[in-house]
């Protein structure tokens, strides 16, 4: 019996080595083969099978070792999409943040540099808010934005735009940027042009580039209060057309289209079926009588090919709060809403509270919002006026928004004392900010490099000493070209 066991047992031991051999190659299987050939018990099979494995590992952890000496010396590739490359990064936030840190380090800068309401949220929404962490509504809502915001958002629209939509044609988003750009994914083709007036909100040309469209630069004249030219328009409309992006008030110009204007721009886009226009209306409360606000989906013709992006984040000064929508057909929302269940899902289910409360103030936002339109009107006709006593300046009188785009090229060419040469936009912006510590935005970022952006969302006192030191930096300086 023993015997027999024996046997077998160097039956299998000849049959691992073997099995062994062609795994490990020739010098492998030659150890192995004296390890097992004179087995005198399980016990000293068993001692034997121990010594390959420990040869087979010691190899392993030779290899494993040259392996990761040969990673050392391999190079990450560290390249970036082509369509990543291709976009700049957002200068109103770059400047925004280089105040922020001279203000923080103790340099006393006034930032007029970014587009955010110096207001609190009114207290009423605010209130909302915080009611709706106490009483636990802090999970997921759907995709779209809840129902209760939705049917608030068709009702604002109906009474306030004369524009109508069900709840599936409205989808909620974390602020209307994103709104904007998954309008754009959705509806833009690689090749595809999108048409954009200049000067333009930063993120527009960027985002048709993410895209892989192209944008189409259409300029505006100061003297024409930067309204597009529909003339222009027209002999830019290609087969490639895609998109037409209208921001009315605009950013940075504070321009407002006229109704008239739009019906015009309107029969224009309506000889070209493939032809769609996003109508950024995000700052349609903040307005200045006797200028008014028109939907562009309100117009003949124009809802089945018009995408409405609004938000709260001027208006009711909740820019923090990241809440904005688009409205539009169905079809275009929908693949909209599959965008945003792949990016961020939902909105914040705290600031869909407070959203509702905030649409629930009243027709255009109530005496919360009218109030704050009221200092902002203050605010622009403190600085049209004291602006427009300055020698060599040009601009257009704001109707909307709370920005005063303002021509100074006439400054450039200029040597500076102790600075250098002014030669555009930038340098004058970084003239001033070292100057006159005013941040401000050069209007290269917008498309226009003859226009500096400044933003009156700050308090007027605060405006009043902003302005008297860019005075003050600029009164040694004197126009290059006579205006």
């Amino acid at each position: 019996m023993n015997m027999l066991m024996s046997d077998n047992w160097s039956n299998s031991a000849r049959s691992n080595a073997k099995i062994s051999s062609q795994f490990l190659g020739s010098n492998s299987a030659s150890k192995a083969s004296v390890s097992v050939s004179f087995p005198s018990s399980h016990t000293n099979l068993c001692f034997k099978s121990v010594e390959i494995s420990r040869h087979q590992s010691s190899r392993t952890r030779a290899m494993s070792k040259a392996d990761s000496s040969s990673y050392d010396q391999v190079k990450v590739d560290i390249s970036l999409s082509p369509r990543v490359n291709s976009v700049k990064p957002s200068k109103t936030m770059a400047i925004t943040d280089h105040a922020t840190a001279l203000a923080q380090a103790g340099v006393p800068v006034i930032r007029l540099a970014a587009g955010e309401p110096d207001f609190d949220t009114p207290a009423v929404i605010a209130e909302a808010g915080i009611n709706a962490i106490r009483e636990g509504y802090t999970r997921y809502t759907p995709n779209a934005g809840t129902m209760e915001l939705r049917m608030a958002i068709c009702h604002k629209l109906k009474e306030e735009n004369g524009i109508s939509y069900t709840p599936d044609q409205i989808l909620v988003s974390n602020g209307a940027k994103q709104s904007i750009l998954q309008a754009v994914l959705a509806v833009c083709s690689p090749g595809d042009e999108v048409i954009i007036p200049s000067p333009y909100w930063v993120s527009y040309p960027e985002m048709a580039r993410l895209a892989d469209a192209t944008p189409v630069i259409l300029p505006t004249l100061v003297s024409k209060n930067f309204l597009l030219d529909p003339k222009l328009l027209e002999s830019k409309i290609t087969a490639k057309s895609r998109l037409l992006i209208l921001c009315s008030p605009s950013n940075p110009t504070g321009s407002v289209y006229p109704k008239k204007l739009l019906e015009t721009i309107a029969e224009i886009v309506a000889k070209h079926p493939r032809l769609l226009v996003l109508s950024d209306e995000i700052y349609e409360h903040i307005i200045y009588a006797p200028a008014t606000h028109t939907s562009f989906a309100s117009l003949p013709g124009m809802w089945e090919r018009t995408l409405t992006v609004n938000g709260f984040s001027k208006a009711f000064a909740m820019t923090g709060w990241r809440l904005g929508y688009i409205a539009g057909p169905k079809h275009f929302v929908a693949a909209c809403n599959k965008i945003q269940s792949q990016v961020t899902s939902g909105a914040s289910s705290i600031a869909q509270k407070a959203g509702v409360a905030a649409l629930g103030l009243g027709y255009a936002g109530g005496e919360a919002v009218s109030t704050m339109v009221k200092a902002f009107r203050e605010r622009r006709d403190f600085l049209v006026k004291s602006f427009g006593e300055l020698e060599g300046v040009k601009m257009s009188e704001p109707q909307g928004a709370f920005y005063l785009f303002i021509d100074f090229s006439s400054y450039y060419g200029i040597e500076a004392e102790g600075f250098g040469k002014i030669e555009n936009s930038e340098s004058l912006c970084r003239y001033l900010l070292d100057k006159a510590q005013v941040a401000l935005v050069p209007g290269d970022a917008f498309g226009d490099d003859s226009c500096i952006r400044i933003s009156y969302a700050a308090s007027l006192t605060t405006l009043q000493a902003a302005f008297e030191r860019i005075n003050k930096a600029l009164i040694t300086l004197r126009p290059a070209v006579p205006v």
